[in-house]
C-alpha cells in the first residue's frame, strides 16, 4: 500500500479498496484508476481539508453518477467519516445501503437513485445529522416509510418509484423540505392536514398512489407552493375553496 499521510486516507484507501472488490462490472471505467494509496488522485473521488484542520485533506465527495457500475456497498464505506456528498444516481449497485453509513456524520447529500436497491427502507439515514438531501428513487425498496423521517431537517425527499406502502402519518406536516415527491408507491390513506404547516414547501408530487377522501383545507396556507400533484389517485369530493389561497401555484394536478 506504501506510505500513507494521514489516519483518515488510510481508512478512505481502505474503504475503496474494498468497494473496488464489489463493483463486479465497470464498463466506463471509473473506478480504472482506483490503484495505489493516493486516493485524492482516484477519478471520482473529492479531496478536502476538514475544517478542523486545514493542514490535511481527506475524502469529502464521491460522484459516481451515470457509470453504469454493478455491485454492491460494503460495510467499510463507513470508514469515509469525513463524507459529504455521495452521489450514485443512474448504476446497477443492488443490495442494501450499509449500516455502517450511521458513521458517516457529515453526509449532508445522498443520491442512491435509479439504482437496483432493495429491501425495507434504509432506517440508517435517521441516523445522519447532517442530511438535508435524500433521493432513492427508481430502486426497489418496499414497506413502510418510518415516520421519523418527516421530523428530520432535510430540504429535499425523494422517495418515488419504489414499492412503499403505508399510510402518511400525522407528523408529515412537520418536514420543514422545500420538495417531496413520493409518486408511484402505494401510500395510502388520507392527506393529513398537518400538511398545512409546510410552510417552505416549493413542489410536492405525490402522483399514482392510493391516497383516498378529501383534499384538506390547510392546504390553502402552503403560500409558497408552485405544485401541487395528487393526480391518479382515489380523492373523493370538491376542491376545498381554500385553495385559491395558495398564491403561488403554478401547476395544479388532480384528475
Amino acid at each position: 500500500m506504501g506510505r500513507c499521510r494521514t489516519p483518515r486516507i488510510r481508512n478512505a484507501y481502505i474503504a475503496l479498496q474494498a468497494w473496488k472488490q464489489a463493483i463486479i462490472s465497470d464498463p466506463r471505467n471509473f473506478t480504472a484508476d482506483w490503484v495505489g494509496s493516493d486516493v485524492c488522485n482516484y477519478s471520482n473521488v473529492f479531496c478536502d481539508r476538514p475544517p478542523e484542520n486545514r493542514k490535511i485533506r481527506t475524502v469529502a465527495s464521491i460522484d459516481l453518477n451515470h457509470g453504469d457500475i454493478a455491485g454492491f456497498l460494503p460495510e467499510e464505506l463507513g470508514l469515509l467519516a469525513d463524507l459529504a456528498v455521495f452521489h450514485l444516481n443512474s448504476n446497477r449497485f443492488c443490495g442494501t445501503i450499509p449500516k455502517k453509513f450511521k458513521n458517516l456524520k457529515r453526509l449532508y447529500e445522498l443520491d442512491v437513485s435509479n439504482n437496483r436497491f432493495a429491501g425495507k427502507f434504509p432506517h440508517v439515514v435517521l441516523s445522519l445529522p447532517q442530511l438535508i438531501y435524500l433521493d432513492i428513487r427508481f430502486n426497489e425498496f418496499e414497506g413502510t416509510v418510518p415516520p421519523a423521517l418527516f421530523d428530520k431537517p432535510l430540504d429535499a425527499i425523494f422517495i418515488n418509484h419504489n414499492r412503499f406502502a403505508f399510510e402518511l402519518p400525522d407528523n408529515f406536516g412537520n418536514s420543514p423540505v422545500s420538495v417531496i415527491v413520493v409518486a408511484n408507491n402505494k401510500f395510502h390513506g388520507c392527506l393529513p392536514a398537518s400538511i398545512g404547516n409546510m410552510t417552505n414547501l416549493n413542489e410536492i408530487i405525490l402522483m399514482n398512489n392510493d391516497l383516498m377522501s378529501c383534499l384538506p383545507p390547510e392546504i390553502g396556507r402552503l403560500k409558497n407552493l408552485t405544485v401541487f400533484d395528487v393526480s391518479f389517485n382515489k380523492l373523493l369530493g370538491p376542491l376545498p375553496e381554500k385553495i385559491g389561497e395558495m398564491v403561488s401555484l403554478e401547476q395544479l394536478n388532480v384528475d
